[in-house]
């Protein structure tokens, strides 16, 4: 009897011992993934927030009243001087589409658009615009405007997936332009003379901002100089696309690169565009060398748009055919819209320019990772 209570009383020991150890066991491993998700969450903080910039002795010169002041000056001359220059009507434009249309914009076809339903139209999704592109060249049909005239509009976005850091914004905000051309207008001396209307605003309005605030102002280079995506990866093929365009803008001050979305001689492209408005042969990016970050600013996409046989090819590239059930493509494939250039030209990313900022929350109200306003605040880049 003695010894069964004996061996009970040791059973019930072990079983004790046992189950304390077990929990230290489990309290060393929960301590162990609790340290490495800590580490890990830690690393991908530091990497996302490594993006950020903070040039050494950074002065911001107006104060965020001047500078409120001074966006304002800069978006209400720079639309009427590129209205007038262009010979672009002011319209009103949608915040959003519904996604049965096709009109949305895709970009790189990863972006997810923010999307949602309306109580009083049942069965359809709609989705917050993420660019203008289609939207503007059905409008100009609708509208009946005729070659050499064109319109522009306010765009404002949500793009939820951008990187957050001193050029992108999870609000876009930009001129998004359209002009209705002919046929035979499709080439590059076209595009390029258009480019250099944008340039020769663009420079105008260093002059305007100069003469009410000489202190602040960035000088600008007198020209822009134009080259094509595979010029310049044959230039720099050991380069990534951006540190080419970086490399191009600082030797040159301003550069707009042609031809951008279709595979270039190492079968990759220099960047996405969406196959179904930008022609990638007849289209590009203008760029600015910006020294407060050490890199190429773009201030604007834009191009001339695909006609019939372009979009067929592209939305084959693309592996995207199925597109061509959606309403806006039927009608272009079927020659109902007209041909046309445009693009969109970054209205805080141009304040950004002129005023010689260095954060694009600095002439834009957004929202940033507290840790990124704490580091600007500290650094006296002030964010909207």
């Amino acid at each position: 009897m003695n010894k069964i209570k004996i061996i009970l009383t040791a059973t019930k020991v072990a079983v004790f011992y046992f189950k304390v150890l077990n929990s230290i066991l489990y309290i060393i491993i929960l301590s162990a993934i609790i340290s490495f998700l800590k580490r890990y969450v830690f690393i991908f903080r530091m990497e996302v927030f490594m993006a950020l910039i903070l040039p050494k002795g950074y002065d911001p010169v107006l104060s965020v009243r001047e500078t409120q002041e001074a966006i304002k000056y800069i978006r209400d001359t720079f639309q009427k001087e590129f209205g007038k220059e262009m010979n672009l009507e002011r319209v009103s434009a949608p915040l959003f589409v519904s996604k049965s249309s096709g009109l949305n914009d895709n970009l790189n076809g990863v972006e997810r658009p923010v999307s949602f339903d309306i109580l009083g139209i049942p069965n359809e999704e709609y989705e917050v615009v993420q660019s203008l592109a289609k939207w503007k060249r059905m409008a100009l049909g609708e509208y009946n405007f005729a070659p050499g005239e064109g319109l522009y509009t306010n765009m404002n976005a949500i793009r939820r997936d951008e990187e957050l850091d001193n050029l992108h914004s999870c609000y876009v905000d930009q001129w998004d332009w359209e002009k209705v051309i002919r046929k035979e207008d499709r080439n590059i001396k076209t595009l390029e003379d258009t480019v250099k209307t944008i340039f020769k605003v663009i420079k105008h309005m260093e002059h305007e901002v100069w003469y009410k605030y000489p202190q602040a102002v960035k000088h600008l280079p007198d020209d822009i100089f134009f080259i094509t995506s595979e010029e310049l990866r044959q230039m720099y093929p050991d380069k990534t696309p951006k540190e080419r365009e970086n490399l191009i803008t600082k030797e040159h001050g301003c550069v707009f690169v042609e031809k951008i979305g279709g595979a270039l001689g190492d079968g990759k492209p220099h960047d996405g565009r969406s196959p179904d408005y930008d022609d990638w042969e007849l289209n590009g990016d203008i760029l600015f060398w910006f020294e407060n970050l050490d890199c190429a600013l773009e201030i604007s996409s834009m191009g001339i748009r695909v006609d019939e046989a372009a979009m067929e090819s592209q939305l084959k590239a693309a592996n995207a055919e199925d597109r061509k059930n959606l309403p806006f493509h039927k009608s272009l494939l079927a020659g109902e819209l007209p041909y046309t250039i445009g693009g969109g030209i970054g209205q805080s990313r141009l304040c950004m320019l002129l005023l010689n900022k260095a954060h694009v929350g600095e002439v834009q109200s957004s929202v940033w990772p507290a840790d990124m306003i704490e580091a600007c605040k500290k650094n006296k880049m002030i964010l909207l």
